[in-house]
C-alpha cells in the first residue's frame, strides 16, 4: 500500500509539481466545510490532489484530466493503492478536447499555468450556480509579485500568463474571487449572482 508520504517523496525526487502542503490542507479543507460532492480537476499528475480530496469524504466523486500518458498510468496506479477506482475516474486527454454536459460543485484548474484563462472560460459552463472554481500556482514561488528579473525566457512566460490571469480573475463581472497567500497562491472564484 502506497501512503500519501510515498507520493509527495515521489513528487519531489521526480520533480512532478504537486500541491504544496498547507495548500492542499485549505482545499480539502474548503471541501468539508462546504460538503462539495462532485469535483471537476484539470491536471491530474500522479493523482495526489485527487486522492486526498477523495478521502475527505467517502460521497465525494471526483473527474480528473490528464494529458501525459506516463502520469496518467501512474496516476492509475496510485488511486487503485487506495481503493478509490469508485470515486475517481481520470481522463487520458488534452483538456481542451474534454466535454460535459454535467456540473461540478468544484472545479480545480492546476495544469499548464499559460492556459488558465482559457480552462476558466471552458469549464465555468460546468459549474453549478453556487460552486467555486479554485486555481493554484497564483503566486508561482513568489515570482508572480517580485519585480526581480527572471532569468529564464520560459519562466518569465509563465510569470506573465499568471499575471494576466490575476487580473482577468479581479476584473471578471462574472465573478468575485478570493485570494489566498496559502501554499503556492489560491484563488476561490464563485459566480457573482446565480
Amino acid at each position: 500500500m502506497v501512503s500519501i508520504r510515498q507520493l509527495e517523496e515521489y513528487a519531489s525526487e521526480h520533480n512532478v509539481p504537486i500541491m504544496l502542503k498547507d495548500g492542499i490542507e485549505f482545499l480539502c479543507d474548503y471541501i468539508k466545510k462546504n460538503n462539495v460532492k462532485n469535483i471537476l480537476e484539470i491536471g491530474t499528475a500522479i493523482g495526489y490532489s485527487a486522492i486526498k480530496m477523495a478521502l475527505v469524504n467517502k460521497d465525494i466523486k471526483i473527474t480528473t484530466i490528464e494529458r501525459d500518458v506516463e502520469r496518467y498510468n501512474l496516476a492509475i496506479e496510485n488511486i487503485k493503492n487506495f481503493n478509490l477506482e469508485k470515486h475517481i475516474m481520470v481522463i487520458l486527454d488534452d483538456a481542451f478536447n474534454v466535454e460535459f454536459k454535467k456540473k461540478f460543485d468544484l472545479i480545480f484548474i492546476d495544469a499548464a499555468k499559460s492556459q488558465y484563462i482559457k480552462f476558466f472560460e471552458k469549464f465555468k459552463v460546468n459549474l453549478n450556480n453556487n460552486g467555486v472554481i479554485v486555481s493554484d500556482n497564483l503566486d508561482f514561488h513568489g515570482l508572480v509579485k517580485s519585480n526581480k528579473e527572471i532569468s529564464s525566457r520560459n519562466v518569465r512566460g509563465i510569470v506573465r500568463k499568471l499575471r494576466n490571469y490575476i487580473e482577468f480573475l479581479e476584473n471578471n463581472e462574472e465573478f468575485k474571487t478570493e485570494f489566498y497567500s496559502i501554499g503556492d497562491g489560491i484563488g476561490v472564484s464563485k459566480w457573482q449572482s446565480k
